[in-house]
Order: structure tokens, then C-alpha cells, then sequence
């Protein structure tokens, strides 16, 4: 796939290949393309709709707890993506790399989310960065529980439930039926 194809399909993903490969484009380009060859013809297993609101209602709770335990509670949301994803047709969560590559190509805008929370999950992360994984990780969550197919990352598709998942309210969490 040319450049400009790559750039494209991968969006904010490219640049951090880009700068992982310390700007040597063609090292990024090659990643990127075998991603593509291993993980493009894959396709996303539907979920039933009974996982599907149990996945919404545990990542509900998951949200809830942050206040009270961060840490615990993206360790939580960490091992719920990895099984959300493996209940759709991705690698499993024992394979983080190869999970995550293969998100990459179908939800390249929202898997930086759900590697900085991996990252936090295994770092000295402030409670900051902690939330703001757990924000950034809330696209890919709302991306893999839609009834659609995903295409490509290239397009976000918003789950019915999107709205009643946000933990915080212009960057402050807002509890449960604060009204706020």
C-alpha cells in the first residue's frame, strides 16, 4: 500500500510508527504494510446482544470504581478491552502485540487509548493519565461494542449507549445521577 494509503488508513497510528522508527518512513511504511497483510482480511465476529450489554454494564461499573480505586479500575477496563477484542475475531489478550497491531488496522483512531491504559496498567501513571487512558480507551471500547462491522478505523460509529458511557463531564467525573 503507497504512502499516502498508510498515512491514511492509519491516521494518528502512523505517526507513532512513524516516531517508534525515529522518522525513518520506510521502516514505518513496512510495519504498517505487514500489519495490513497479517490482520486487513480479518473479520470482526458480531456480538450477540446479551454480551454486548453485559460488556456496557461492566465497563459502567468499571467507570464508577475509578473514583474510589483508579489503579484497580483501569487494570479492569484493560482486561475488559482484551476479552471485548478477543470476543470479536482478535488475537487474544495473552498476545498483547499482535492484539493490538491487529486493532491498529481496523480501529487505527481509537487504539492509542488502549495502549496507553495497557501502558498505565504496567507504569508508575498519575491518576491524570490514568483517566485520560480510560477516556482515550473509551472510543475503542464504544467502537467494538457497535453491531457494525468496524471499517477500517476510518470512521467512528457511535454506539446507542455512547452517551450514558462518559465518565467525566469537561474533564471532571460525574457521578451517577448527579444531574451534572
Amino acid at each position: 500500500m503507497p504512502y499516502s494509503g498508510l498515512k491514511r488508513r492509519f491516521g494518528p497510528e502512523y505517526g507513532r510508527t512513524l516516531a517508534h522508527h525515529n522518522g525513518n518512513a520506510k521502516a514505518a511504511e513496512q510495519e504498517l504494510s505487514e500489519r495490513v497483510r497479517l490482520y486487513g482480511s480479518l473479520k470482526e465476529q458480531r456480538l450477540p446482544p446479551e454480551a454486548r450489554e453485559r460488556y456496557v454494564a461492566q465497563w459502567a461499573n468499571i467507570q464508577e470504581q475509578f473514583v474510589d480505586s483508579p489503579h484497580q479500575a483501569v487494570a479492569e477496563a484493560d482486561a475488559l478491552l482484551a476479552r471485548l477484542a478477543e470476543d470479536r475475531g482478535f488475537p487474544g489478550r495473552e498476545q498483547f502485540h499482535e492484539q493490538l497491531a491487529a486493532l491498529s488496522v481496523h480501529h487505527a483512531d481509537q487504539v492509542y487509548g488502549y495502549r496507553d491504559m495497557h501502558t498505565a496498567v504496567r507504569g508508575q501513571s498519575s491518576t491524570e493519565e490514568m483517566r485520560e487512558a480510560m477516556v482515550e480507551a473509551r472510543g475503542l471500547f464504544a467502537a467494538l461494542t457497535t453491531e457494525q462491522a468496524a471499517d477500517s478505523g476510518r470512521h467512528r460509529t457511535r454506539s446507542p449507549g455512547d452517551h450514558a458511557q462518559t465518565p467525566t463531564t469537561h474533564g471532571r467525573h460525574q457521578a451517577k445521577g448527579s444531574g451534572t
